[in-house]
């Protein structure tokens, strides 16, 4: 068994492997190719909450295991100088059970979330789609806006952030990574006026994007709820739009489309597809560049396993971790 931290795995895990081999688990579960379903726990405390993830990747002679628990604790920053989210991934052989690794959770969480919008915004954002609005400048923020220039031509990137301070150093720093004009805490209809894409990726409890505010072809990716308390959208935003998202239990119990259900804006059955229906062709992507789609991102361990495998197996091809003895 190996430990692995975060700058470990950053050197390990390249973002567009990952946006590939989160794209391939997707489509794998949508076509009934995994050994187990995913699962998902919650429990909520005083200062912010915990989350267990759980899923399983692999044939009937390899595949691995894990079990992703992460804390979200939002006060972090400003009262302990710590991250709002940490955790750890445990990594499993899943026909002995074998434990092979633990892992830093802070990375690959941040790529692997990153990805699968980038993997929806290849099936459900029109191809020319260049300008971007980014609600939250944190880790997600700057994961996005890699990811997607990975995927869609991106020259123009608007930063919105409740802190002016990280806007404005969003702009600096990944508009000279990445080589675009970034514009920080512009007026939110100037900005979405603008732009082909939107991504939210906030920690907050009520709406910040207002359904008056989103224009007709625009594809939506929402990160932030991941539980039933957290909200970034306006429901009537959903009701109106084409609504796909990683899977519909959980989405509706603790994602944007949870809101919508409690709204009466939607049912479940109005949901268009689960992303992984999309990429494995049981469901239509964009078909017209006037559909306006909103990817309801909750997070699931498909993505963890999925990024947690290149991880393991490029640490064992090249010597990489510290060995833990549990026995």
């Amino acid at each position: 068994m190996i430990a692995l931290n975060r700058q470990g795995i950053a050197r390990l895990l390249d973002l567009g492997d990952c946006i590939e081999a989160v794209e391939q688990a997707l489509a794998r579960h949508a076509r009934g190719e995994l050994p187990a379903e995913p699962g998902v726990l919650g429990t909520h405390v005083h200062a912010g909450g915990f989350h267990v993830k759980t899923a399983a990747l692999g044939s009937d002679s390899y595949g691995f295991y894990v079990a992703k628990i992460n804390a979200n604790f939002p006060s972090n920053h400003a009262r302990h100088n710590l991250p709002t989210i940490q955790g750890v991934i445990a990594l499993f052989d899943l026909h002995s059970g074998k434990p092979l690794a633990l892992l830093d959770s802070i990375e690959i969480t941040s790529l692997r979330t990153a990805a699968a919008s980038a993997v929806a915004a290849r099936y459900l954002a029109r191809p020319d789609a260049r300008s971007l609005t980014i609600y939250g400048c944190g880790e997600q923020g700057r994961s996005h806006a890699r990811a997607l220039a990975l995927v869609r031509p991106i020259t123009r990137i608007f930063a919105m952030d409740a802190d002016p301070a990280r806007a404005a150093n969003f702009a600096r720093e990944m508009g000279d990574e990445l080589h675009v004009r970034i514009t920080p805490n512009e007026d939110r209809a100037v900005a979405l006026a603008a732009s082909d894409i939107c991504v939210t990726c906030t920690p907050s409890r009520t709406p910040i994007l207002a359904a008056s505010l989103v224009r007709p072809g625009m594809f939506i990716a929402a990160v932030g709820a991941d539980s039933p308390d957290k909200q970034e959208l306006e429901p009537e935003i959903l009701g109106r739009s084409k609504v796909v998202v990683d899977l519909i239990a959980q989405a509706a119990a603790i994602g944007e489309l949870h809101h919508a259900l409690d709204a009466g804006v939607m049912s479940a059955d109005d949901v268009h597809a689960e992303l992984g229906q999309v990429l494995a062709g049981h469901r239509p992507g964009r078909t017209s560049d006037s559909e306006t789609f909103v990817f309801d991102s909750t997070g699931t361990a498909l993505q963890d396993v999925a990024a947690a495998a290149i991880v393991y197996e490029r640490a064992r091809q090249t010597g990489v971790g510290t060995p833990l003895e549990l026995t």
